[in-house]
């Protein structure tokens, strides 16, 4: 039994059997998740509930390969790939991981500074309608700068920072299935239009054609369909699982509590998004929904007049809750491909996660200063995330199917036969948005 076992002897087994799993779901369900299912659910209604529901599987199956990878191999995914491959190879997946965290860690600063701002931090500094948008940035600005530097702050004091952030996750989940499963009761969705969902349909409005440059702008007509698919099948998430059970110091006893506590991290994601969906679709649907205070009126039925302010207190919740994870995940993942130890408490892991929370919040400070919506570049920054996912999906298949890492344990054909379907996925996604950055830049 590990340490951290040990230390919670007293609570119940099962308790004890999740954490790596809702880790894991903590960092895909961010900002942009809220944000990308509410606004699924006001555009396209009950329509999309099966792709929702189909991304979970597919996630499922990298998540849980991805556990009995770091379970079975006895090693964290990049040491594994190292052994077999080189140096040189898992270099590469640590830093093209580290980049797909970077580009979460910008969206989620942009979330931070989403829910600062509608929560009025401005009034401190004055009255925000005699503002200019310049000084109003300059406040958001500074907002991001006091908030990383207290995030920097808490990763070199904590000592046992898996530990602190198990605990905590456990709690946060708890609390955000809590509030959207009242809220969604209290909504009373039609259940039948909810099956329907359920039932493979394509929303008219959204053409299967790719996205097109004009004089004017790039028009992409399933930008929108993309994020969603992108924030839930999170092949980088998915990925890390291998690691998290390495710091669990769990081994081939714990085979079995691998998968399950993956299966219900997968379960949590995928049941969140699908009830913000299903809210937005019931309260929101056909209004706009670009606007934080739009998407506030979520909570209203529930809330009532105070929606607008807790929907950004939740907003904020939610966005911390990666915002320390995510950073982590691309430091320690970046410090296991170039050879150095791993750990979240290591020295290397803590040092390169800095970096990679300066660099997130370096590019939404820039962002904040241009006249691009935060709604927008957040939905832009989750589509980007994407096209790293390919050599991800890649790697887990690799090891999966050798029989020197997996023994017994190699992917049957079932599980072949649905990492395929996902690499497919994730390849297309990632050429749809290089097509669209030839188009931009071109």
């Amino acid at each position: 039994m590990s340490e951290l076992d040990r230390d919670a002897a007293p609570r119940p087994a099962w308790w004890r059997s999740v954490g790596p799993g809702l880790i894991t779901a903590c960092v895909v369900f961010g900002p942009g998740s809220l944000l990308i299912s509410s606004n699924v659910g006001a555009t396209h209604g009950y329509l999309l509930l099966w792709l929702l529901v189909l991304t979970g599987f597919l996630m499922g199956t990298y998540v849980t390969t991805a556990a009995r990878i770091g379970v079975v191999g006895g090693a964290t995914p990049c040491t594994l790939i190292a052994s077999r491959l080189g140096r040189p190879a898992a270099a590469i997946v640590g830093v093209n991981l580290c980049l797909i965290c970077t580009a979460f860690q910008f969206s989620n600063n942009l979330a931070v500074a989403a829910a600062f701002d509608t929560l009025g931090v401005a009034h401190l500094f004055g009255d925000p309608r005699l503002m200019s948008e310049q000084t109003r940035s300059l406040v958001n600005t500074g907002v991001l700068l006091a908030f990383n530097a207290a995030i920097i702050t808490f990763v070199f004091s904590l000592r046992q920072m898996y530990r602190v952030l198990e605990r905590v996750m456990k709690v946060m989940v708890v609390v955000i299935l809590v509030c959207f499963v009242v809220n969604l009761f209290v909504v009373r969705p039609n259940l039948f239009q909810v099956l329907a969902g359920m039932v493979p349909r394509w929303p008219e409005s959204v053409p299967l054609r790719p996205p097109s440059r004009s004089a004017a702008s790039i028009a992409d007509p399933m930008v929108l369909v993309a994020s969603l698919l992108g924030t839930t099948f999170s092949v980088a998430g998915a990925f890390y699982q291998g690691n998290l059970v390495h710091e669990k110091s769990w081994t081939i006893r714990e085979y079995r509590q691998g998968i399950g506590d993956s299966i219900a991290g997968v379960v949590v994601l995928t049941g969140v998004s699908a009830m913000i969906m299903i809210t937005s679709a019931t309260v929101l649907f056909g209004k706009p929904a670009d606007d934080i205070g739009v998407l506030a009126l979520q909570l209203r039925p529930l809330l009532g007049p105070a929606a607008h302010t807790l929907f950004c207190v939740g907003l904020l919740a939610v966005a911390m809750n990666p915002f320390v994870i995510n950073a982590m995940i691309g430091g320690s993942i970046l410090a296991d491909g170039l050879g150095k130890p791993a750990r979240l408490s290591d020295p290397w892991s803590r040092r390169l996660t800095v970096m990679v929370l300066l660099v997130g919040m370096a590019v939404a400070m820039i962002v904040l200063h241009t006249p691009v919506k935060k709604v927008d570049a957040i939905i832009f920054g989750q589509a980007l995330t994407v096209i790293g996912n390919p050599l991800m999906a890649a790697s887990i298949l690799y090891l999966a199917n050798r029989r020197d890492v997996m023994h017994d344990k190699r992917n049957r054909l079932l599980l072949n036969v649905l990492g395929g379907l996902g690499f497919v996925v994730v390849l297309l996604m990632a050429l749809r948005v290089l097509y669209i950055l030839i188009l931009k830049f071109a």
